[in-house]
């Protein structure tokens, strides 16, 4: 009996330190650690598909290649599609009331996508001979064999394809007569369409083709010896307007008569010339049409006669929709004008301007900026009266859907064109300000923990496993505004293509502040920023209590690179624009120095065009600390379209100008690639903030060798110039990959080795002392990871221990990188199975923890490969003394490991960076993924070795310290009775 117990108490006791392992539960952990969020992008197109029954939806085509599908009534994506980076959607329309289609790829492809689910129904590739403009037209009522025709002008030809297959009922080449055709029109009830265009920029066509055959019925052509400029607007079935070729006289085209008639109309005869260059609004409104000059709007109407007579000048105005057909045939549009904070949703008659269908005024937010495009949908009210909504785009990408004078619901879209990504500290907690509310009453205390317990012992339910689960949520104060303990908790701040700011909370994703630059935006004075980056301006750390952190935003005025740039200065706390500076000289690279002033804002070396170098922020104090370190600070360039790359010092202040924050520079070196057989295709450094825990590295039966640490180093590719395109363009035996570890001081080439059959795309990252970089093997036909270490030999004659006793070393003699090193590199290259997209390396605070890979799949997923599958030490029999270091035997290929994937099931759609930060705890790295999804998570490539996992469960901890207690204490009581009795016999 006393053995039985003892067996019962042991057996138990090994449950209880099993059950938290056993029960491995992740359904209940879902949003702890990481959050996803899905988007879309900048709406170009979009077709409402409402119906009297059913759920009332909008198909929307974006400026970053997605067709989507959204519900109205949320905004919530029912299904989308990424088309790919070189698939782009030129329009977007709906057949039958059943298919969504898409013509992208400059007019190549056309697809149906079936409305309720997304699953693509067919696809047609149209075939063509000349580059043109991209036409999709669906023509109601106009039927052949095969169901409805659609209508497509692309790469010269005009094409019919069917509704249903998506077979070409019949094309016609019009590639031979050269015209760019503007647009695709069908007079009402006619089997007749006509294509009209350009040959040239002077003369008009119009071509009369049966709709049924594609045969030509009739060809006129007119020249206009002013010449036109930009694109026709059909104004009715037989007038068309467009300006010519000075853009100071608007042209009406008569074409549907015996001949073509054009009529000129000065823009001087409308309104004054003082207003600005005229540009046709591309809205197709019913027997008018607009024109913007400026700030200004002119409405026009044409007549019967061909004459055009002003309706209608609107200063505010911002944007206006394309005209809607309702009942009895009447056709409205909507005009969005900007009145002090609001916007004014104006619908109006076509044919009647004087009466207004619907006028409303929507409170916006100012950060959202000006209304770019608006598109109109009609429904029926509860009274049965007519009523409007109206789907708009905003400046900042963001799209609103407005309704009865109120915005229903908004998606900031902003968010799937990031471009730059940086981080800052939350505030430190104060105390007497931040209260923590921490009372709980006894019943809640218990029921929490007899929860726990029931999901230890796997009793719980569903709705247990949901109150787990919102405990934990709560618990982790993931929306709390101050630092945690671990660093787990900061602000991204994430810049966007529209030249707006974004602090994103990294525990649960959400939007804490937001800022549309006024100093980057196209309404402001830098029009169509490009070339945007943020960096750390101000990082306080003494004085955290009183000061807060600040980023530095630069982007330039125009795409090209000697451009003016503005600067705009950022709080990260508040989100307000602390001072801006708009129009100064050009940036051509912007280099951060590891210098800080007293107020520990970072110092900046902004390079013009010119090389010039121009310091930030503008202070005395700041060219003190510049000069004091003036000889040490050393830069290089890139030129990849000229294969050239150089290495520049600063030499004294701008001679011939006033000011003297602006220092001019010296090239110190130069490597020219020969253009005749290297290209530059790929270019990788470190991190500036990336922390070496030790140079020194053990190796088995050997002794320390020491990593080659360098800030300086830069990782470069090249290929053949007939390789550096798309897969097919170059034979194995005309490619060839050249990669390059460079100082950038000195501008030696440090190491060089050569791939041959190998081309690129090459995605690199450079951490420490290596380098891995991902190619394309064309003699093997797969994708190859290469890996470069590089070490210091210099630091041989240290590695004796008796030469450090007696100080016969050299460890505190000076290191210049004009000393040539001598440096050893060893390498290895591995098969990978997967495309890549981009690829990073995980980042802690010390440096202690393992490294990890994250590669970017083409499957839009992020992986994490264990570093030690790229050592280049792998051999195929290691010895017992590199098992025991860790060396893993050598494959040909690097494995993929389902349980590996950061993002598990889930797809950042579009994936373009992956973003890596350090935790204050060293085990843990946080993780920012961004495309036109984003994606955050926080991972252990070692394992949480320095802390208790979150679920941790103390209720189990007591609970087994108790059975212990009640174990040894009912053991001791047997024990003392069985020594008792034996005593007795």
């Amino acid at each position: 009996m006393g053995n039985g117990m003892i067996r019962f108490f042991l057996v138990l006791l090994l449950f209880l330190s099993s059950a938290e392992y056993i029960f491995s539960l992740y359904e209940d952990q879902v949003g702890l650690m990481d959050w996803h969020q899905r988007y879309v992008g900048k709406v170009k197109h979009a077709v409402f598909h409402t119906q009297k029954t059913g759920r009332k939806r909008v198909a929307v085509s974006t400026e970053e290649n997605v067709v989507a599908l959204l519900d109205l009534r949320h905004g919530e994506i029912i299904w989308r599609h990424v088309l790919g980076a070189n698939d782009a959607v030129d329009a977007v329309d709906i057949a039958l009331g059943k298919y969504v289609i898409t013509l992208s790829s400059e007019g190549s492809i056309l697809r149906a996508w079936s409305l309720p689910d997304g699953q693509m129904v067919w696809g047609s590739f149209l075939q063509g001979s000349n580059l043109s403009k991209s036409l999709l037209s669906l023509p109601v009522n106009l039927k052949a064999n095969k169901g409805n025709v659609i209508l497509v002008f692309s790469k010269g030809c005009l094409h019919a394809v069917s509704s249903i297959d998506g077979e070409v009922l019949w094309e016609k080449d019009l590639s031979a007569e050269s015209i760019e055709v503007q647009q695709i029109i069908r007079p009402l009830g006619s089997d007749m369409i006509y294509a009209v265009g350009f040959v040239g920029s002077s003369q008009f066509d119009a071509y009369q083709i049966n709709a049924k055959n594609g045969e030509l019925v009739k060809h006129k052509s007119a020249d206009f010896p002013d010449g036109f400029y930009g694109d026709l607007l059909l104004v009715s079935s037989d007038i068309l307007v467009s300006l010519d070729a000075t853009r100071t006289s608007l042209v009406t085209i008569d074409f549907q008569k015996g001949e073509i008639i054009f009529k000129k109309t000065h823009v001087s005869d409308i309104v004054d010339e003082s207003f600005g260059t005229a540009v046709l609004l591309p809205s197709e409104l019913s027997g008018m049409f607009a024109v913007r000059f400026n700030t200004l709007l002119v409405f026009i109407k044409v007549t019967i006669e061909g004459k055009l007579e002003v309706v209608d000048k609107i200063t505010n105005a911002a944007a206006v929709s394309d005209a809607l057909s309702f009942s009895e045939g009447q056709q409205a549009f909507a005009l969005v004008e900007h009145v002090d904070r609001k916007i004014l949703l104006t619908m109006k008659l076509v044919h009647d301007w004087n009466s207004d269908l619907l006028k409303e005024s929507i409170a916006m937010d100012l950060q959202r900026g000006m209304v770019q495009k608006v598109f109109i949908n009609t429904y029926i009210r509860t009274d049965r009266s007519q009523g409007f909504r109206a789907l708009i785009v905003m400046e900042d990408h963001s799209l609103l859907l407005l309704q009865q004078g109120e915005i229903v619901w908004s998606r900031e879209e902003g968010l799937a064109s990031v471009i730059d990504v940086t981080t800052s500290e939350l505030p430190v907690e104060k105390k007497g300000i931040l209260v923590v509310k921490v009372e709980q009453s006894l019943f809640e205390w218990l029921k929490g923990h007899v929860l726990k317990l029931k999901g230890t012992l796997m009793l719980a339910g569903p709705e247990d496993i949901a109150a787990i689960q919102g405990m934990r949520l709560k618990s982790s104060e993931k929306s709390k505004m101050t630092r945690d303990h671990n660093g787990f908790w900061k602000l991204l701040i994430v810049l966007t293509k529209a030249g707006k700011l974004y602090a994103l909370h990294t525990g649960d994703g959400r939007v804490v502040w937001s800022l549309l630059l006024p100093s980057l935006r196209e309404s402001g004075s830098c029009k169509r920023p490009t070339g945007l980056s943020v960096y750390q301006w101000q990082v306080p750390h003494h004085h955290a209590m009183d000061e807060n952190p600040s980023v530095l935003v630069v982007g330039r005025c125009r795409p090209n690179w000697d451009a003016p740039v503005a600067l705009s200065f950022v709080d990260t706390y508040t989100g307000k624009e602390l001072k801006s500076m708009g129009l100064i000289h050009s940036c051509a690279q912007v280099i951060p120095l590891p210098f800080t002033d007293s107020t520990e804002q970072r110092l900046h070396l902004l390079i013009d065009a010119e090389k010039h170098a121009h310091l930030y922020p503008r202070t005395s104090e700041a060219i003190g600390i510049l000069q004091h370190e003036f000889s040490n600070i050393y830069w290089y360039s890139v030129e990849a379209d000229n294969g050239i790359i150089r290495g520049h010092v600063l030499t004294s202040n701008c001679i011939g100008m006033v000011d003297e924050y602006c220092f001019t520079s010296r090239e110190l070196w130069s490597i020219v690639f020969p253009s005749e057989s290297e290209k530059i295709i790929a270019t990788a450094t470190r991190k500036l903030n990336e922390v070496v825990h030790t140079q020194a590295k053990a190796i088995a039966d050997q002794d320390v060798m020491y990593k080659y640490i360098s800030k300086n180093l830069l990782f470069v590719a090249t290929s053949a110039p007939k390789a550096s395109g798309e897969f097919g363009m170059a034979q194995p035996e005309e490619s060839c990959l050249v990669v390059y570890l460079i100082d950038t001081v000195t501008g030696r080439i440090l190491h060089r080795m050569t791939h041959h059959g190998s081309q690129g795309p090459v995605h690199a990252v450079l951490s420490e002392n290596w380098v891995v970089y991902h190619y394309f093997n064309l003699r093997a036909h797969r994708y190859e990871m290469s890996v470069m270490e590089i070490y210091d030999q210099s630091w041989v004659d240290n590695k004796d221990v008796w030469k450090l006793v007696v100080g016969k070393h050299n460890l505190t003699s000076p290191i210049s990188l004009y000393s040539r090193p001598a440096v050893v590199t060893k390498s290895q290259s591995y098969f990978f199975t997967h495309s890549v997209k981009a690829i990073a390396v995980t980042s802690t605070a010390k440096g202690i923890t393992s490294k990890q890979l994250l590669i970017g799949t083409i499957g839009d997923q992020v992986l994490a490969l264990d570093k030690r599958y790229l050592d280049p030490r792998r051999s195929l029999d290691p010895t017992q003394a590199e098992k025991e270091e860790g060396i893993i035997p050598l494959t040909d290929s690097l494995p993929i490991i389902p349980q590996s994937y950061v993002t598990h099931a889930l797809n950042v759609e579009g994936l373009r960076g992956i973003v890596t930060l350090p935790a204050k705890l060293e085990s843990t790295t946080l993780v920012f993924a961004y495309g036109v999804d984003i994606f955050f998570t926080r991972i252990a490539p070692s394992r949480t070795y320095d802390s208790l996992t979150e679920d941790f469960s103390y209720a189990l901890l007591l609970l087994t310290i108790v059975a212990l207690i009640a174990a040894i204490f009912v053991t001791w009581i047997m024990s003392e009775r069985k020594e008792l009795q034996e005593k007795w016999t």
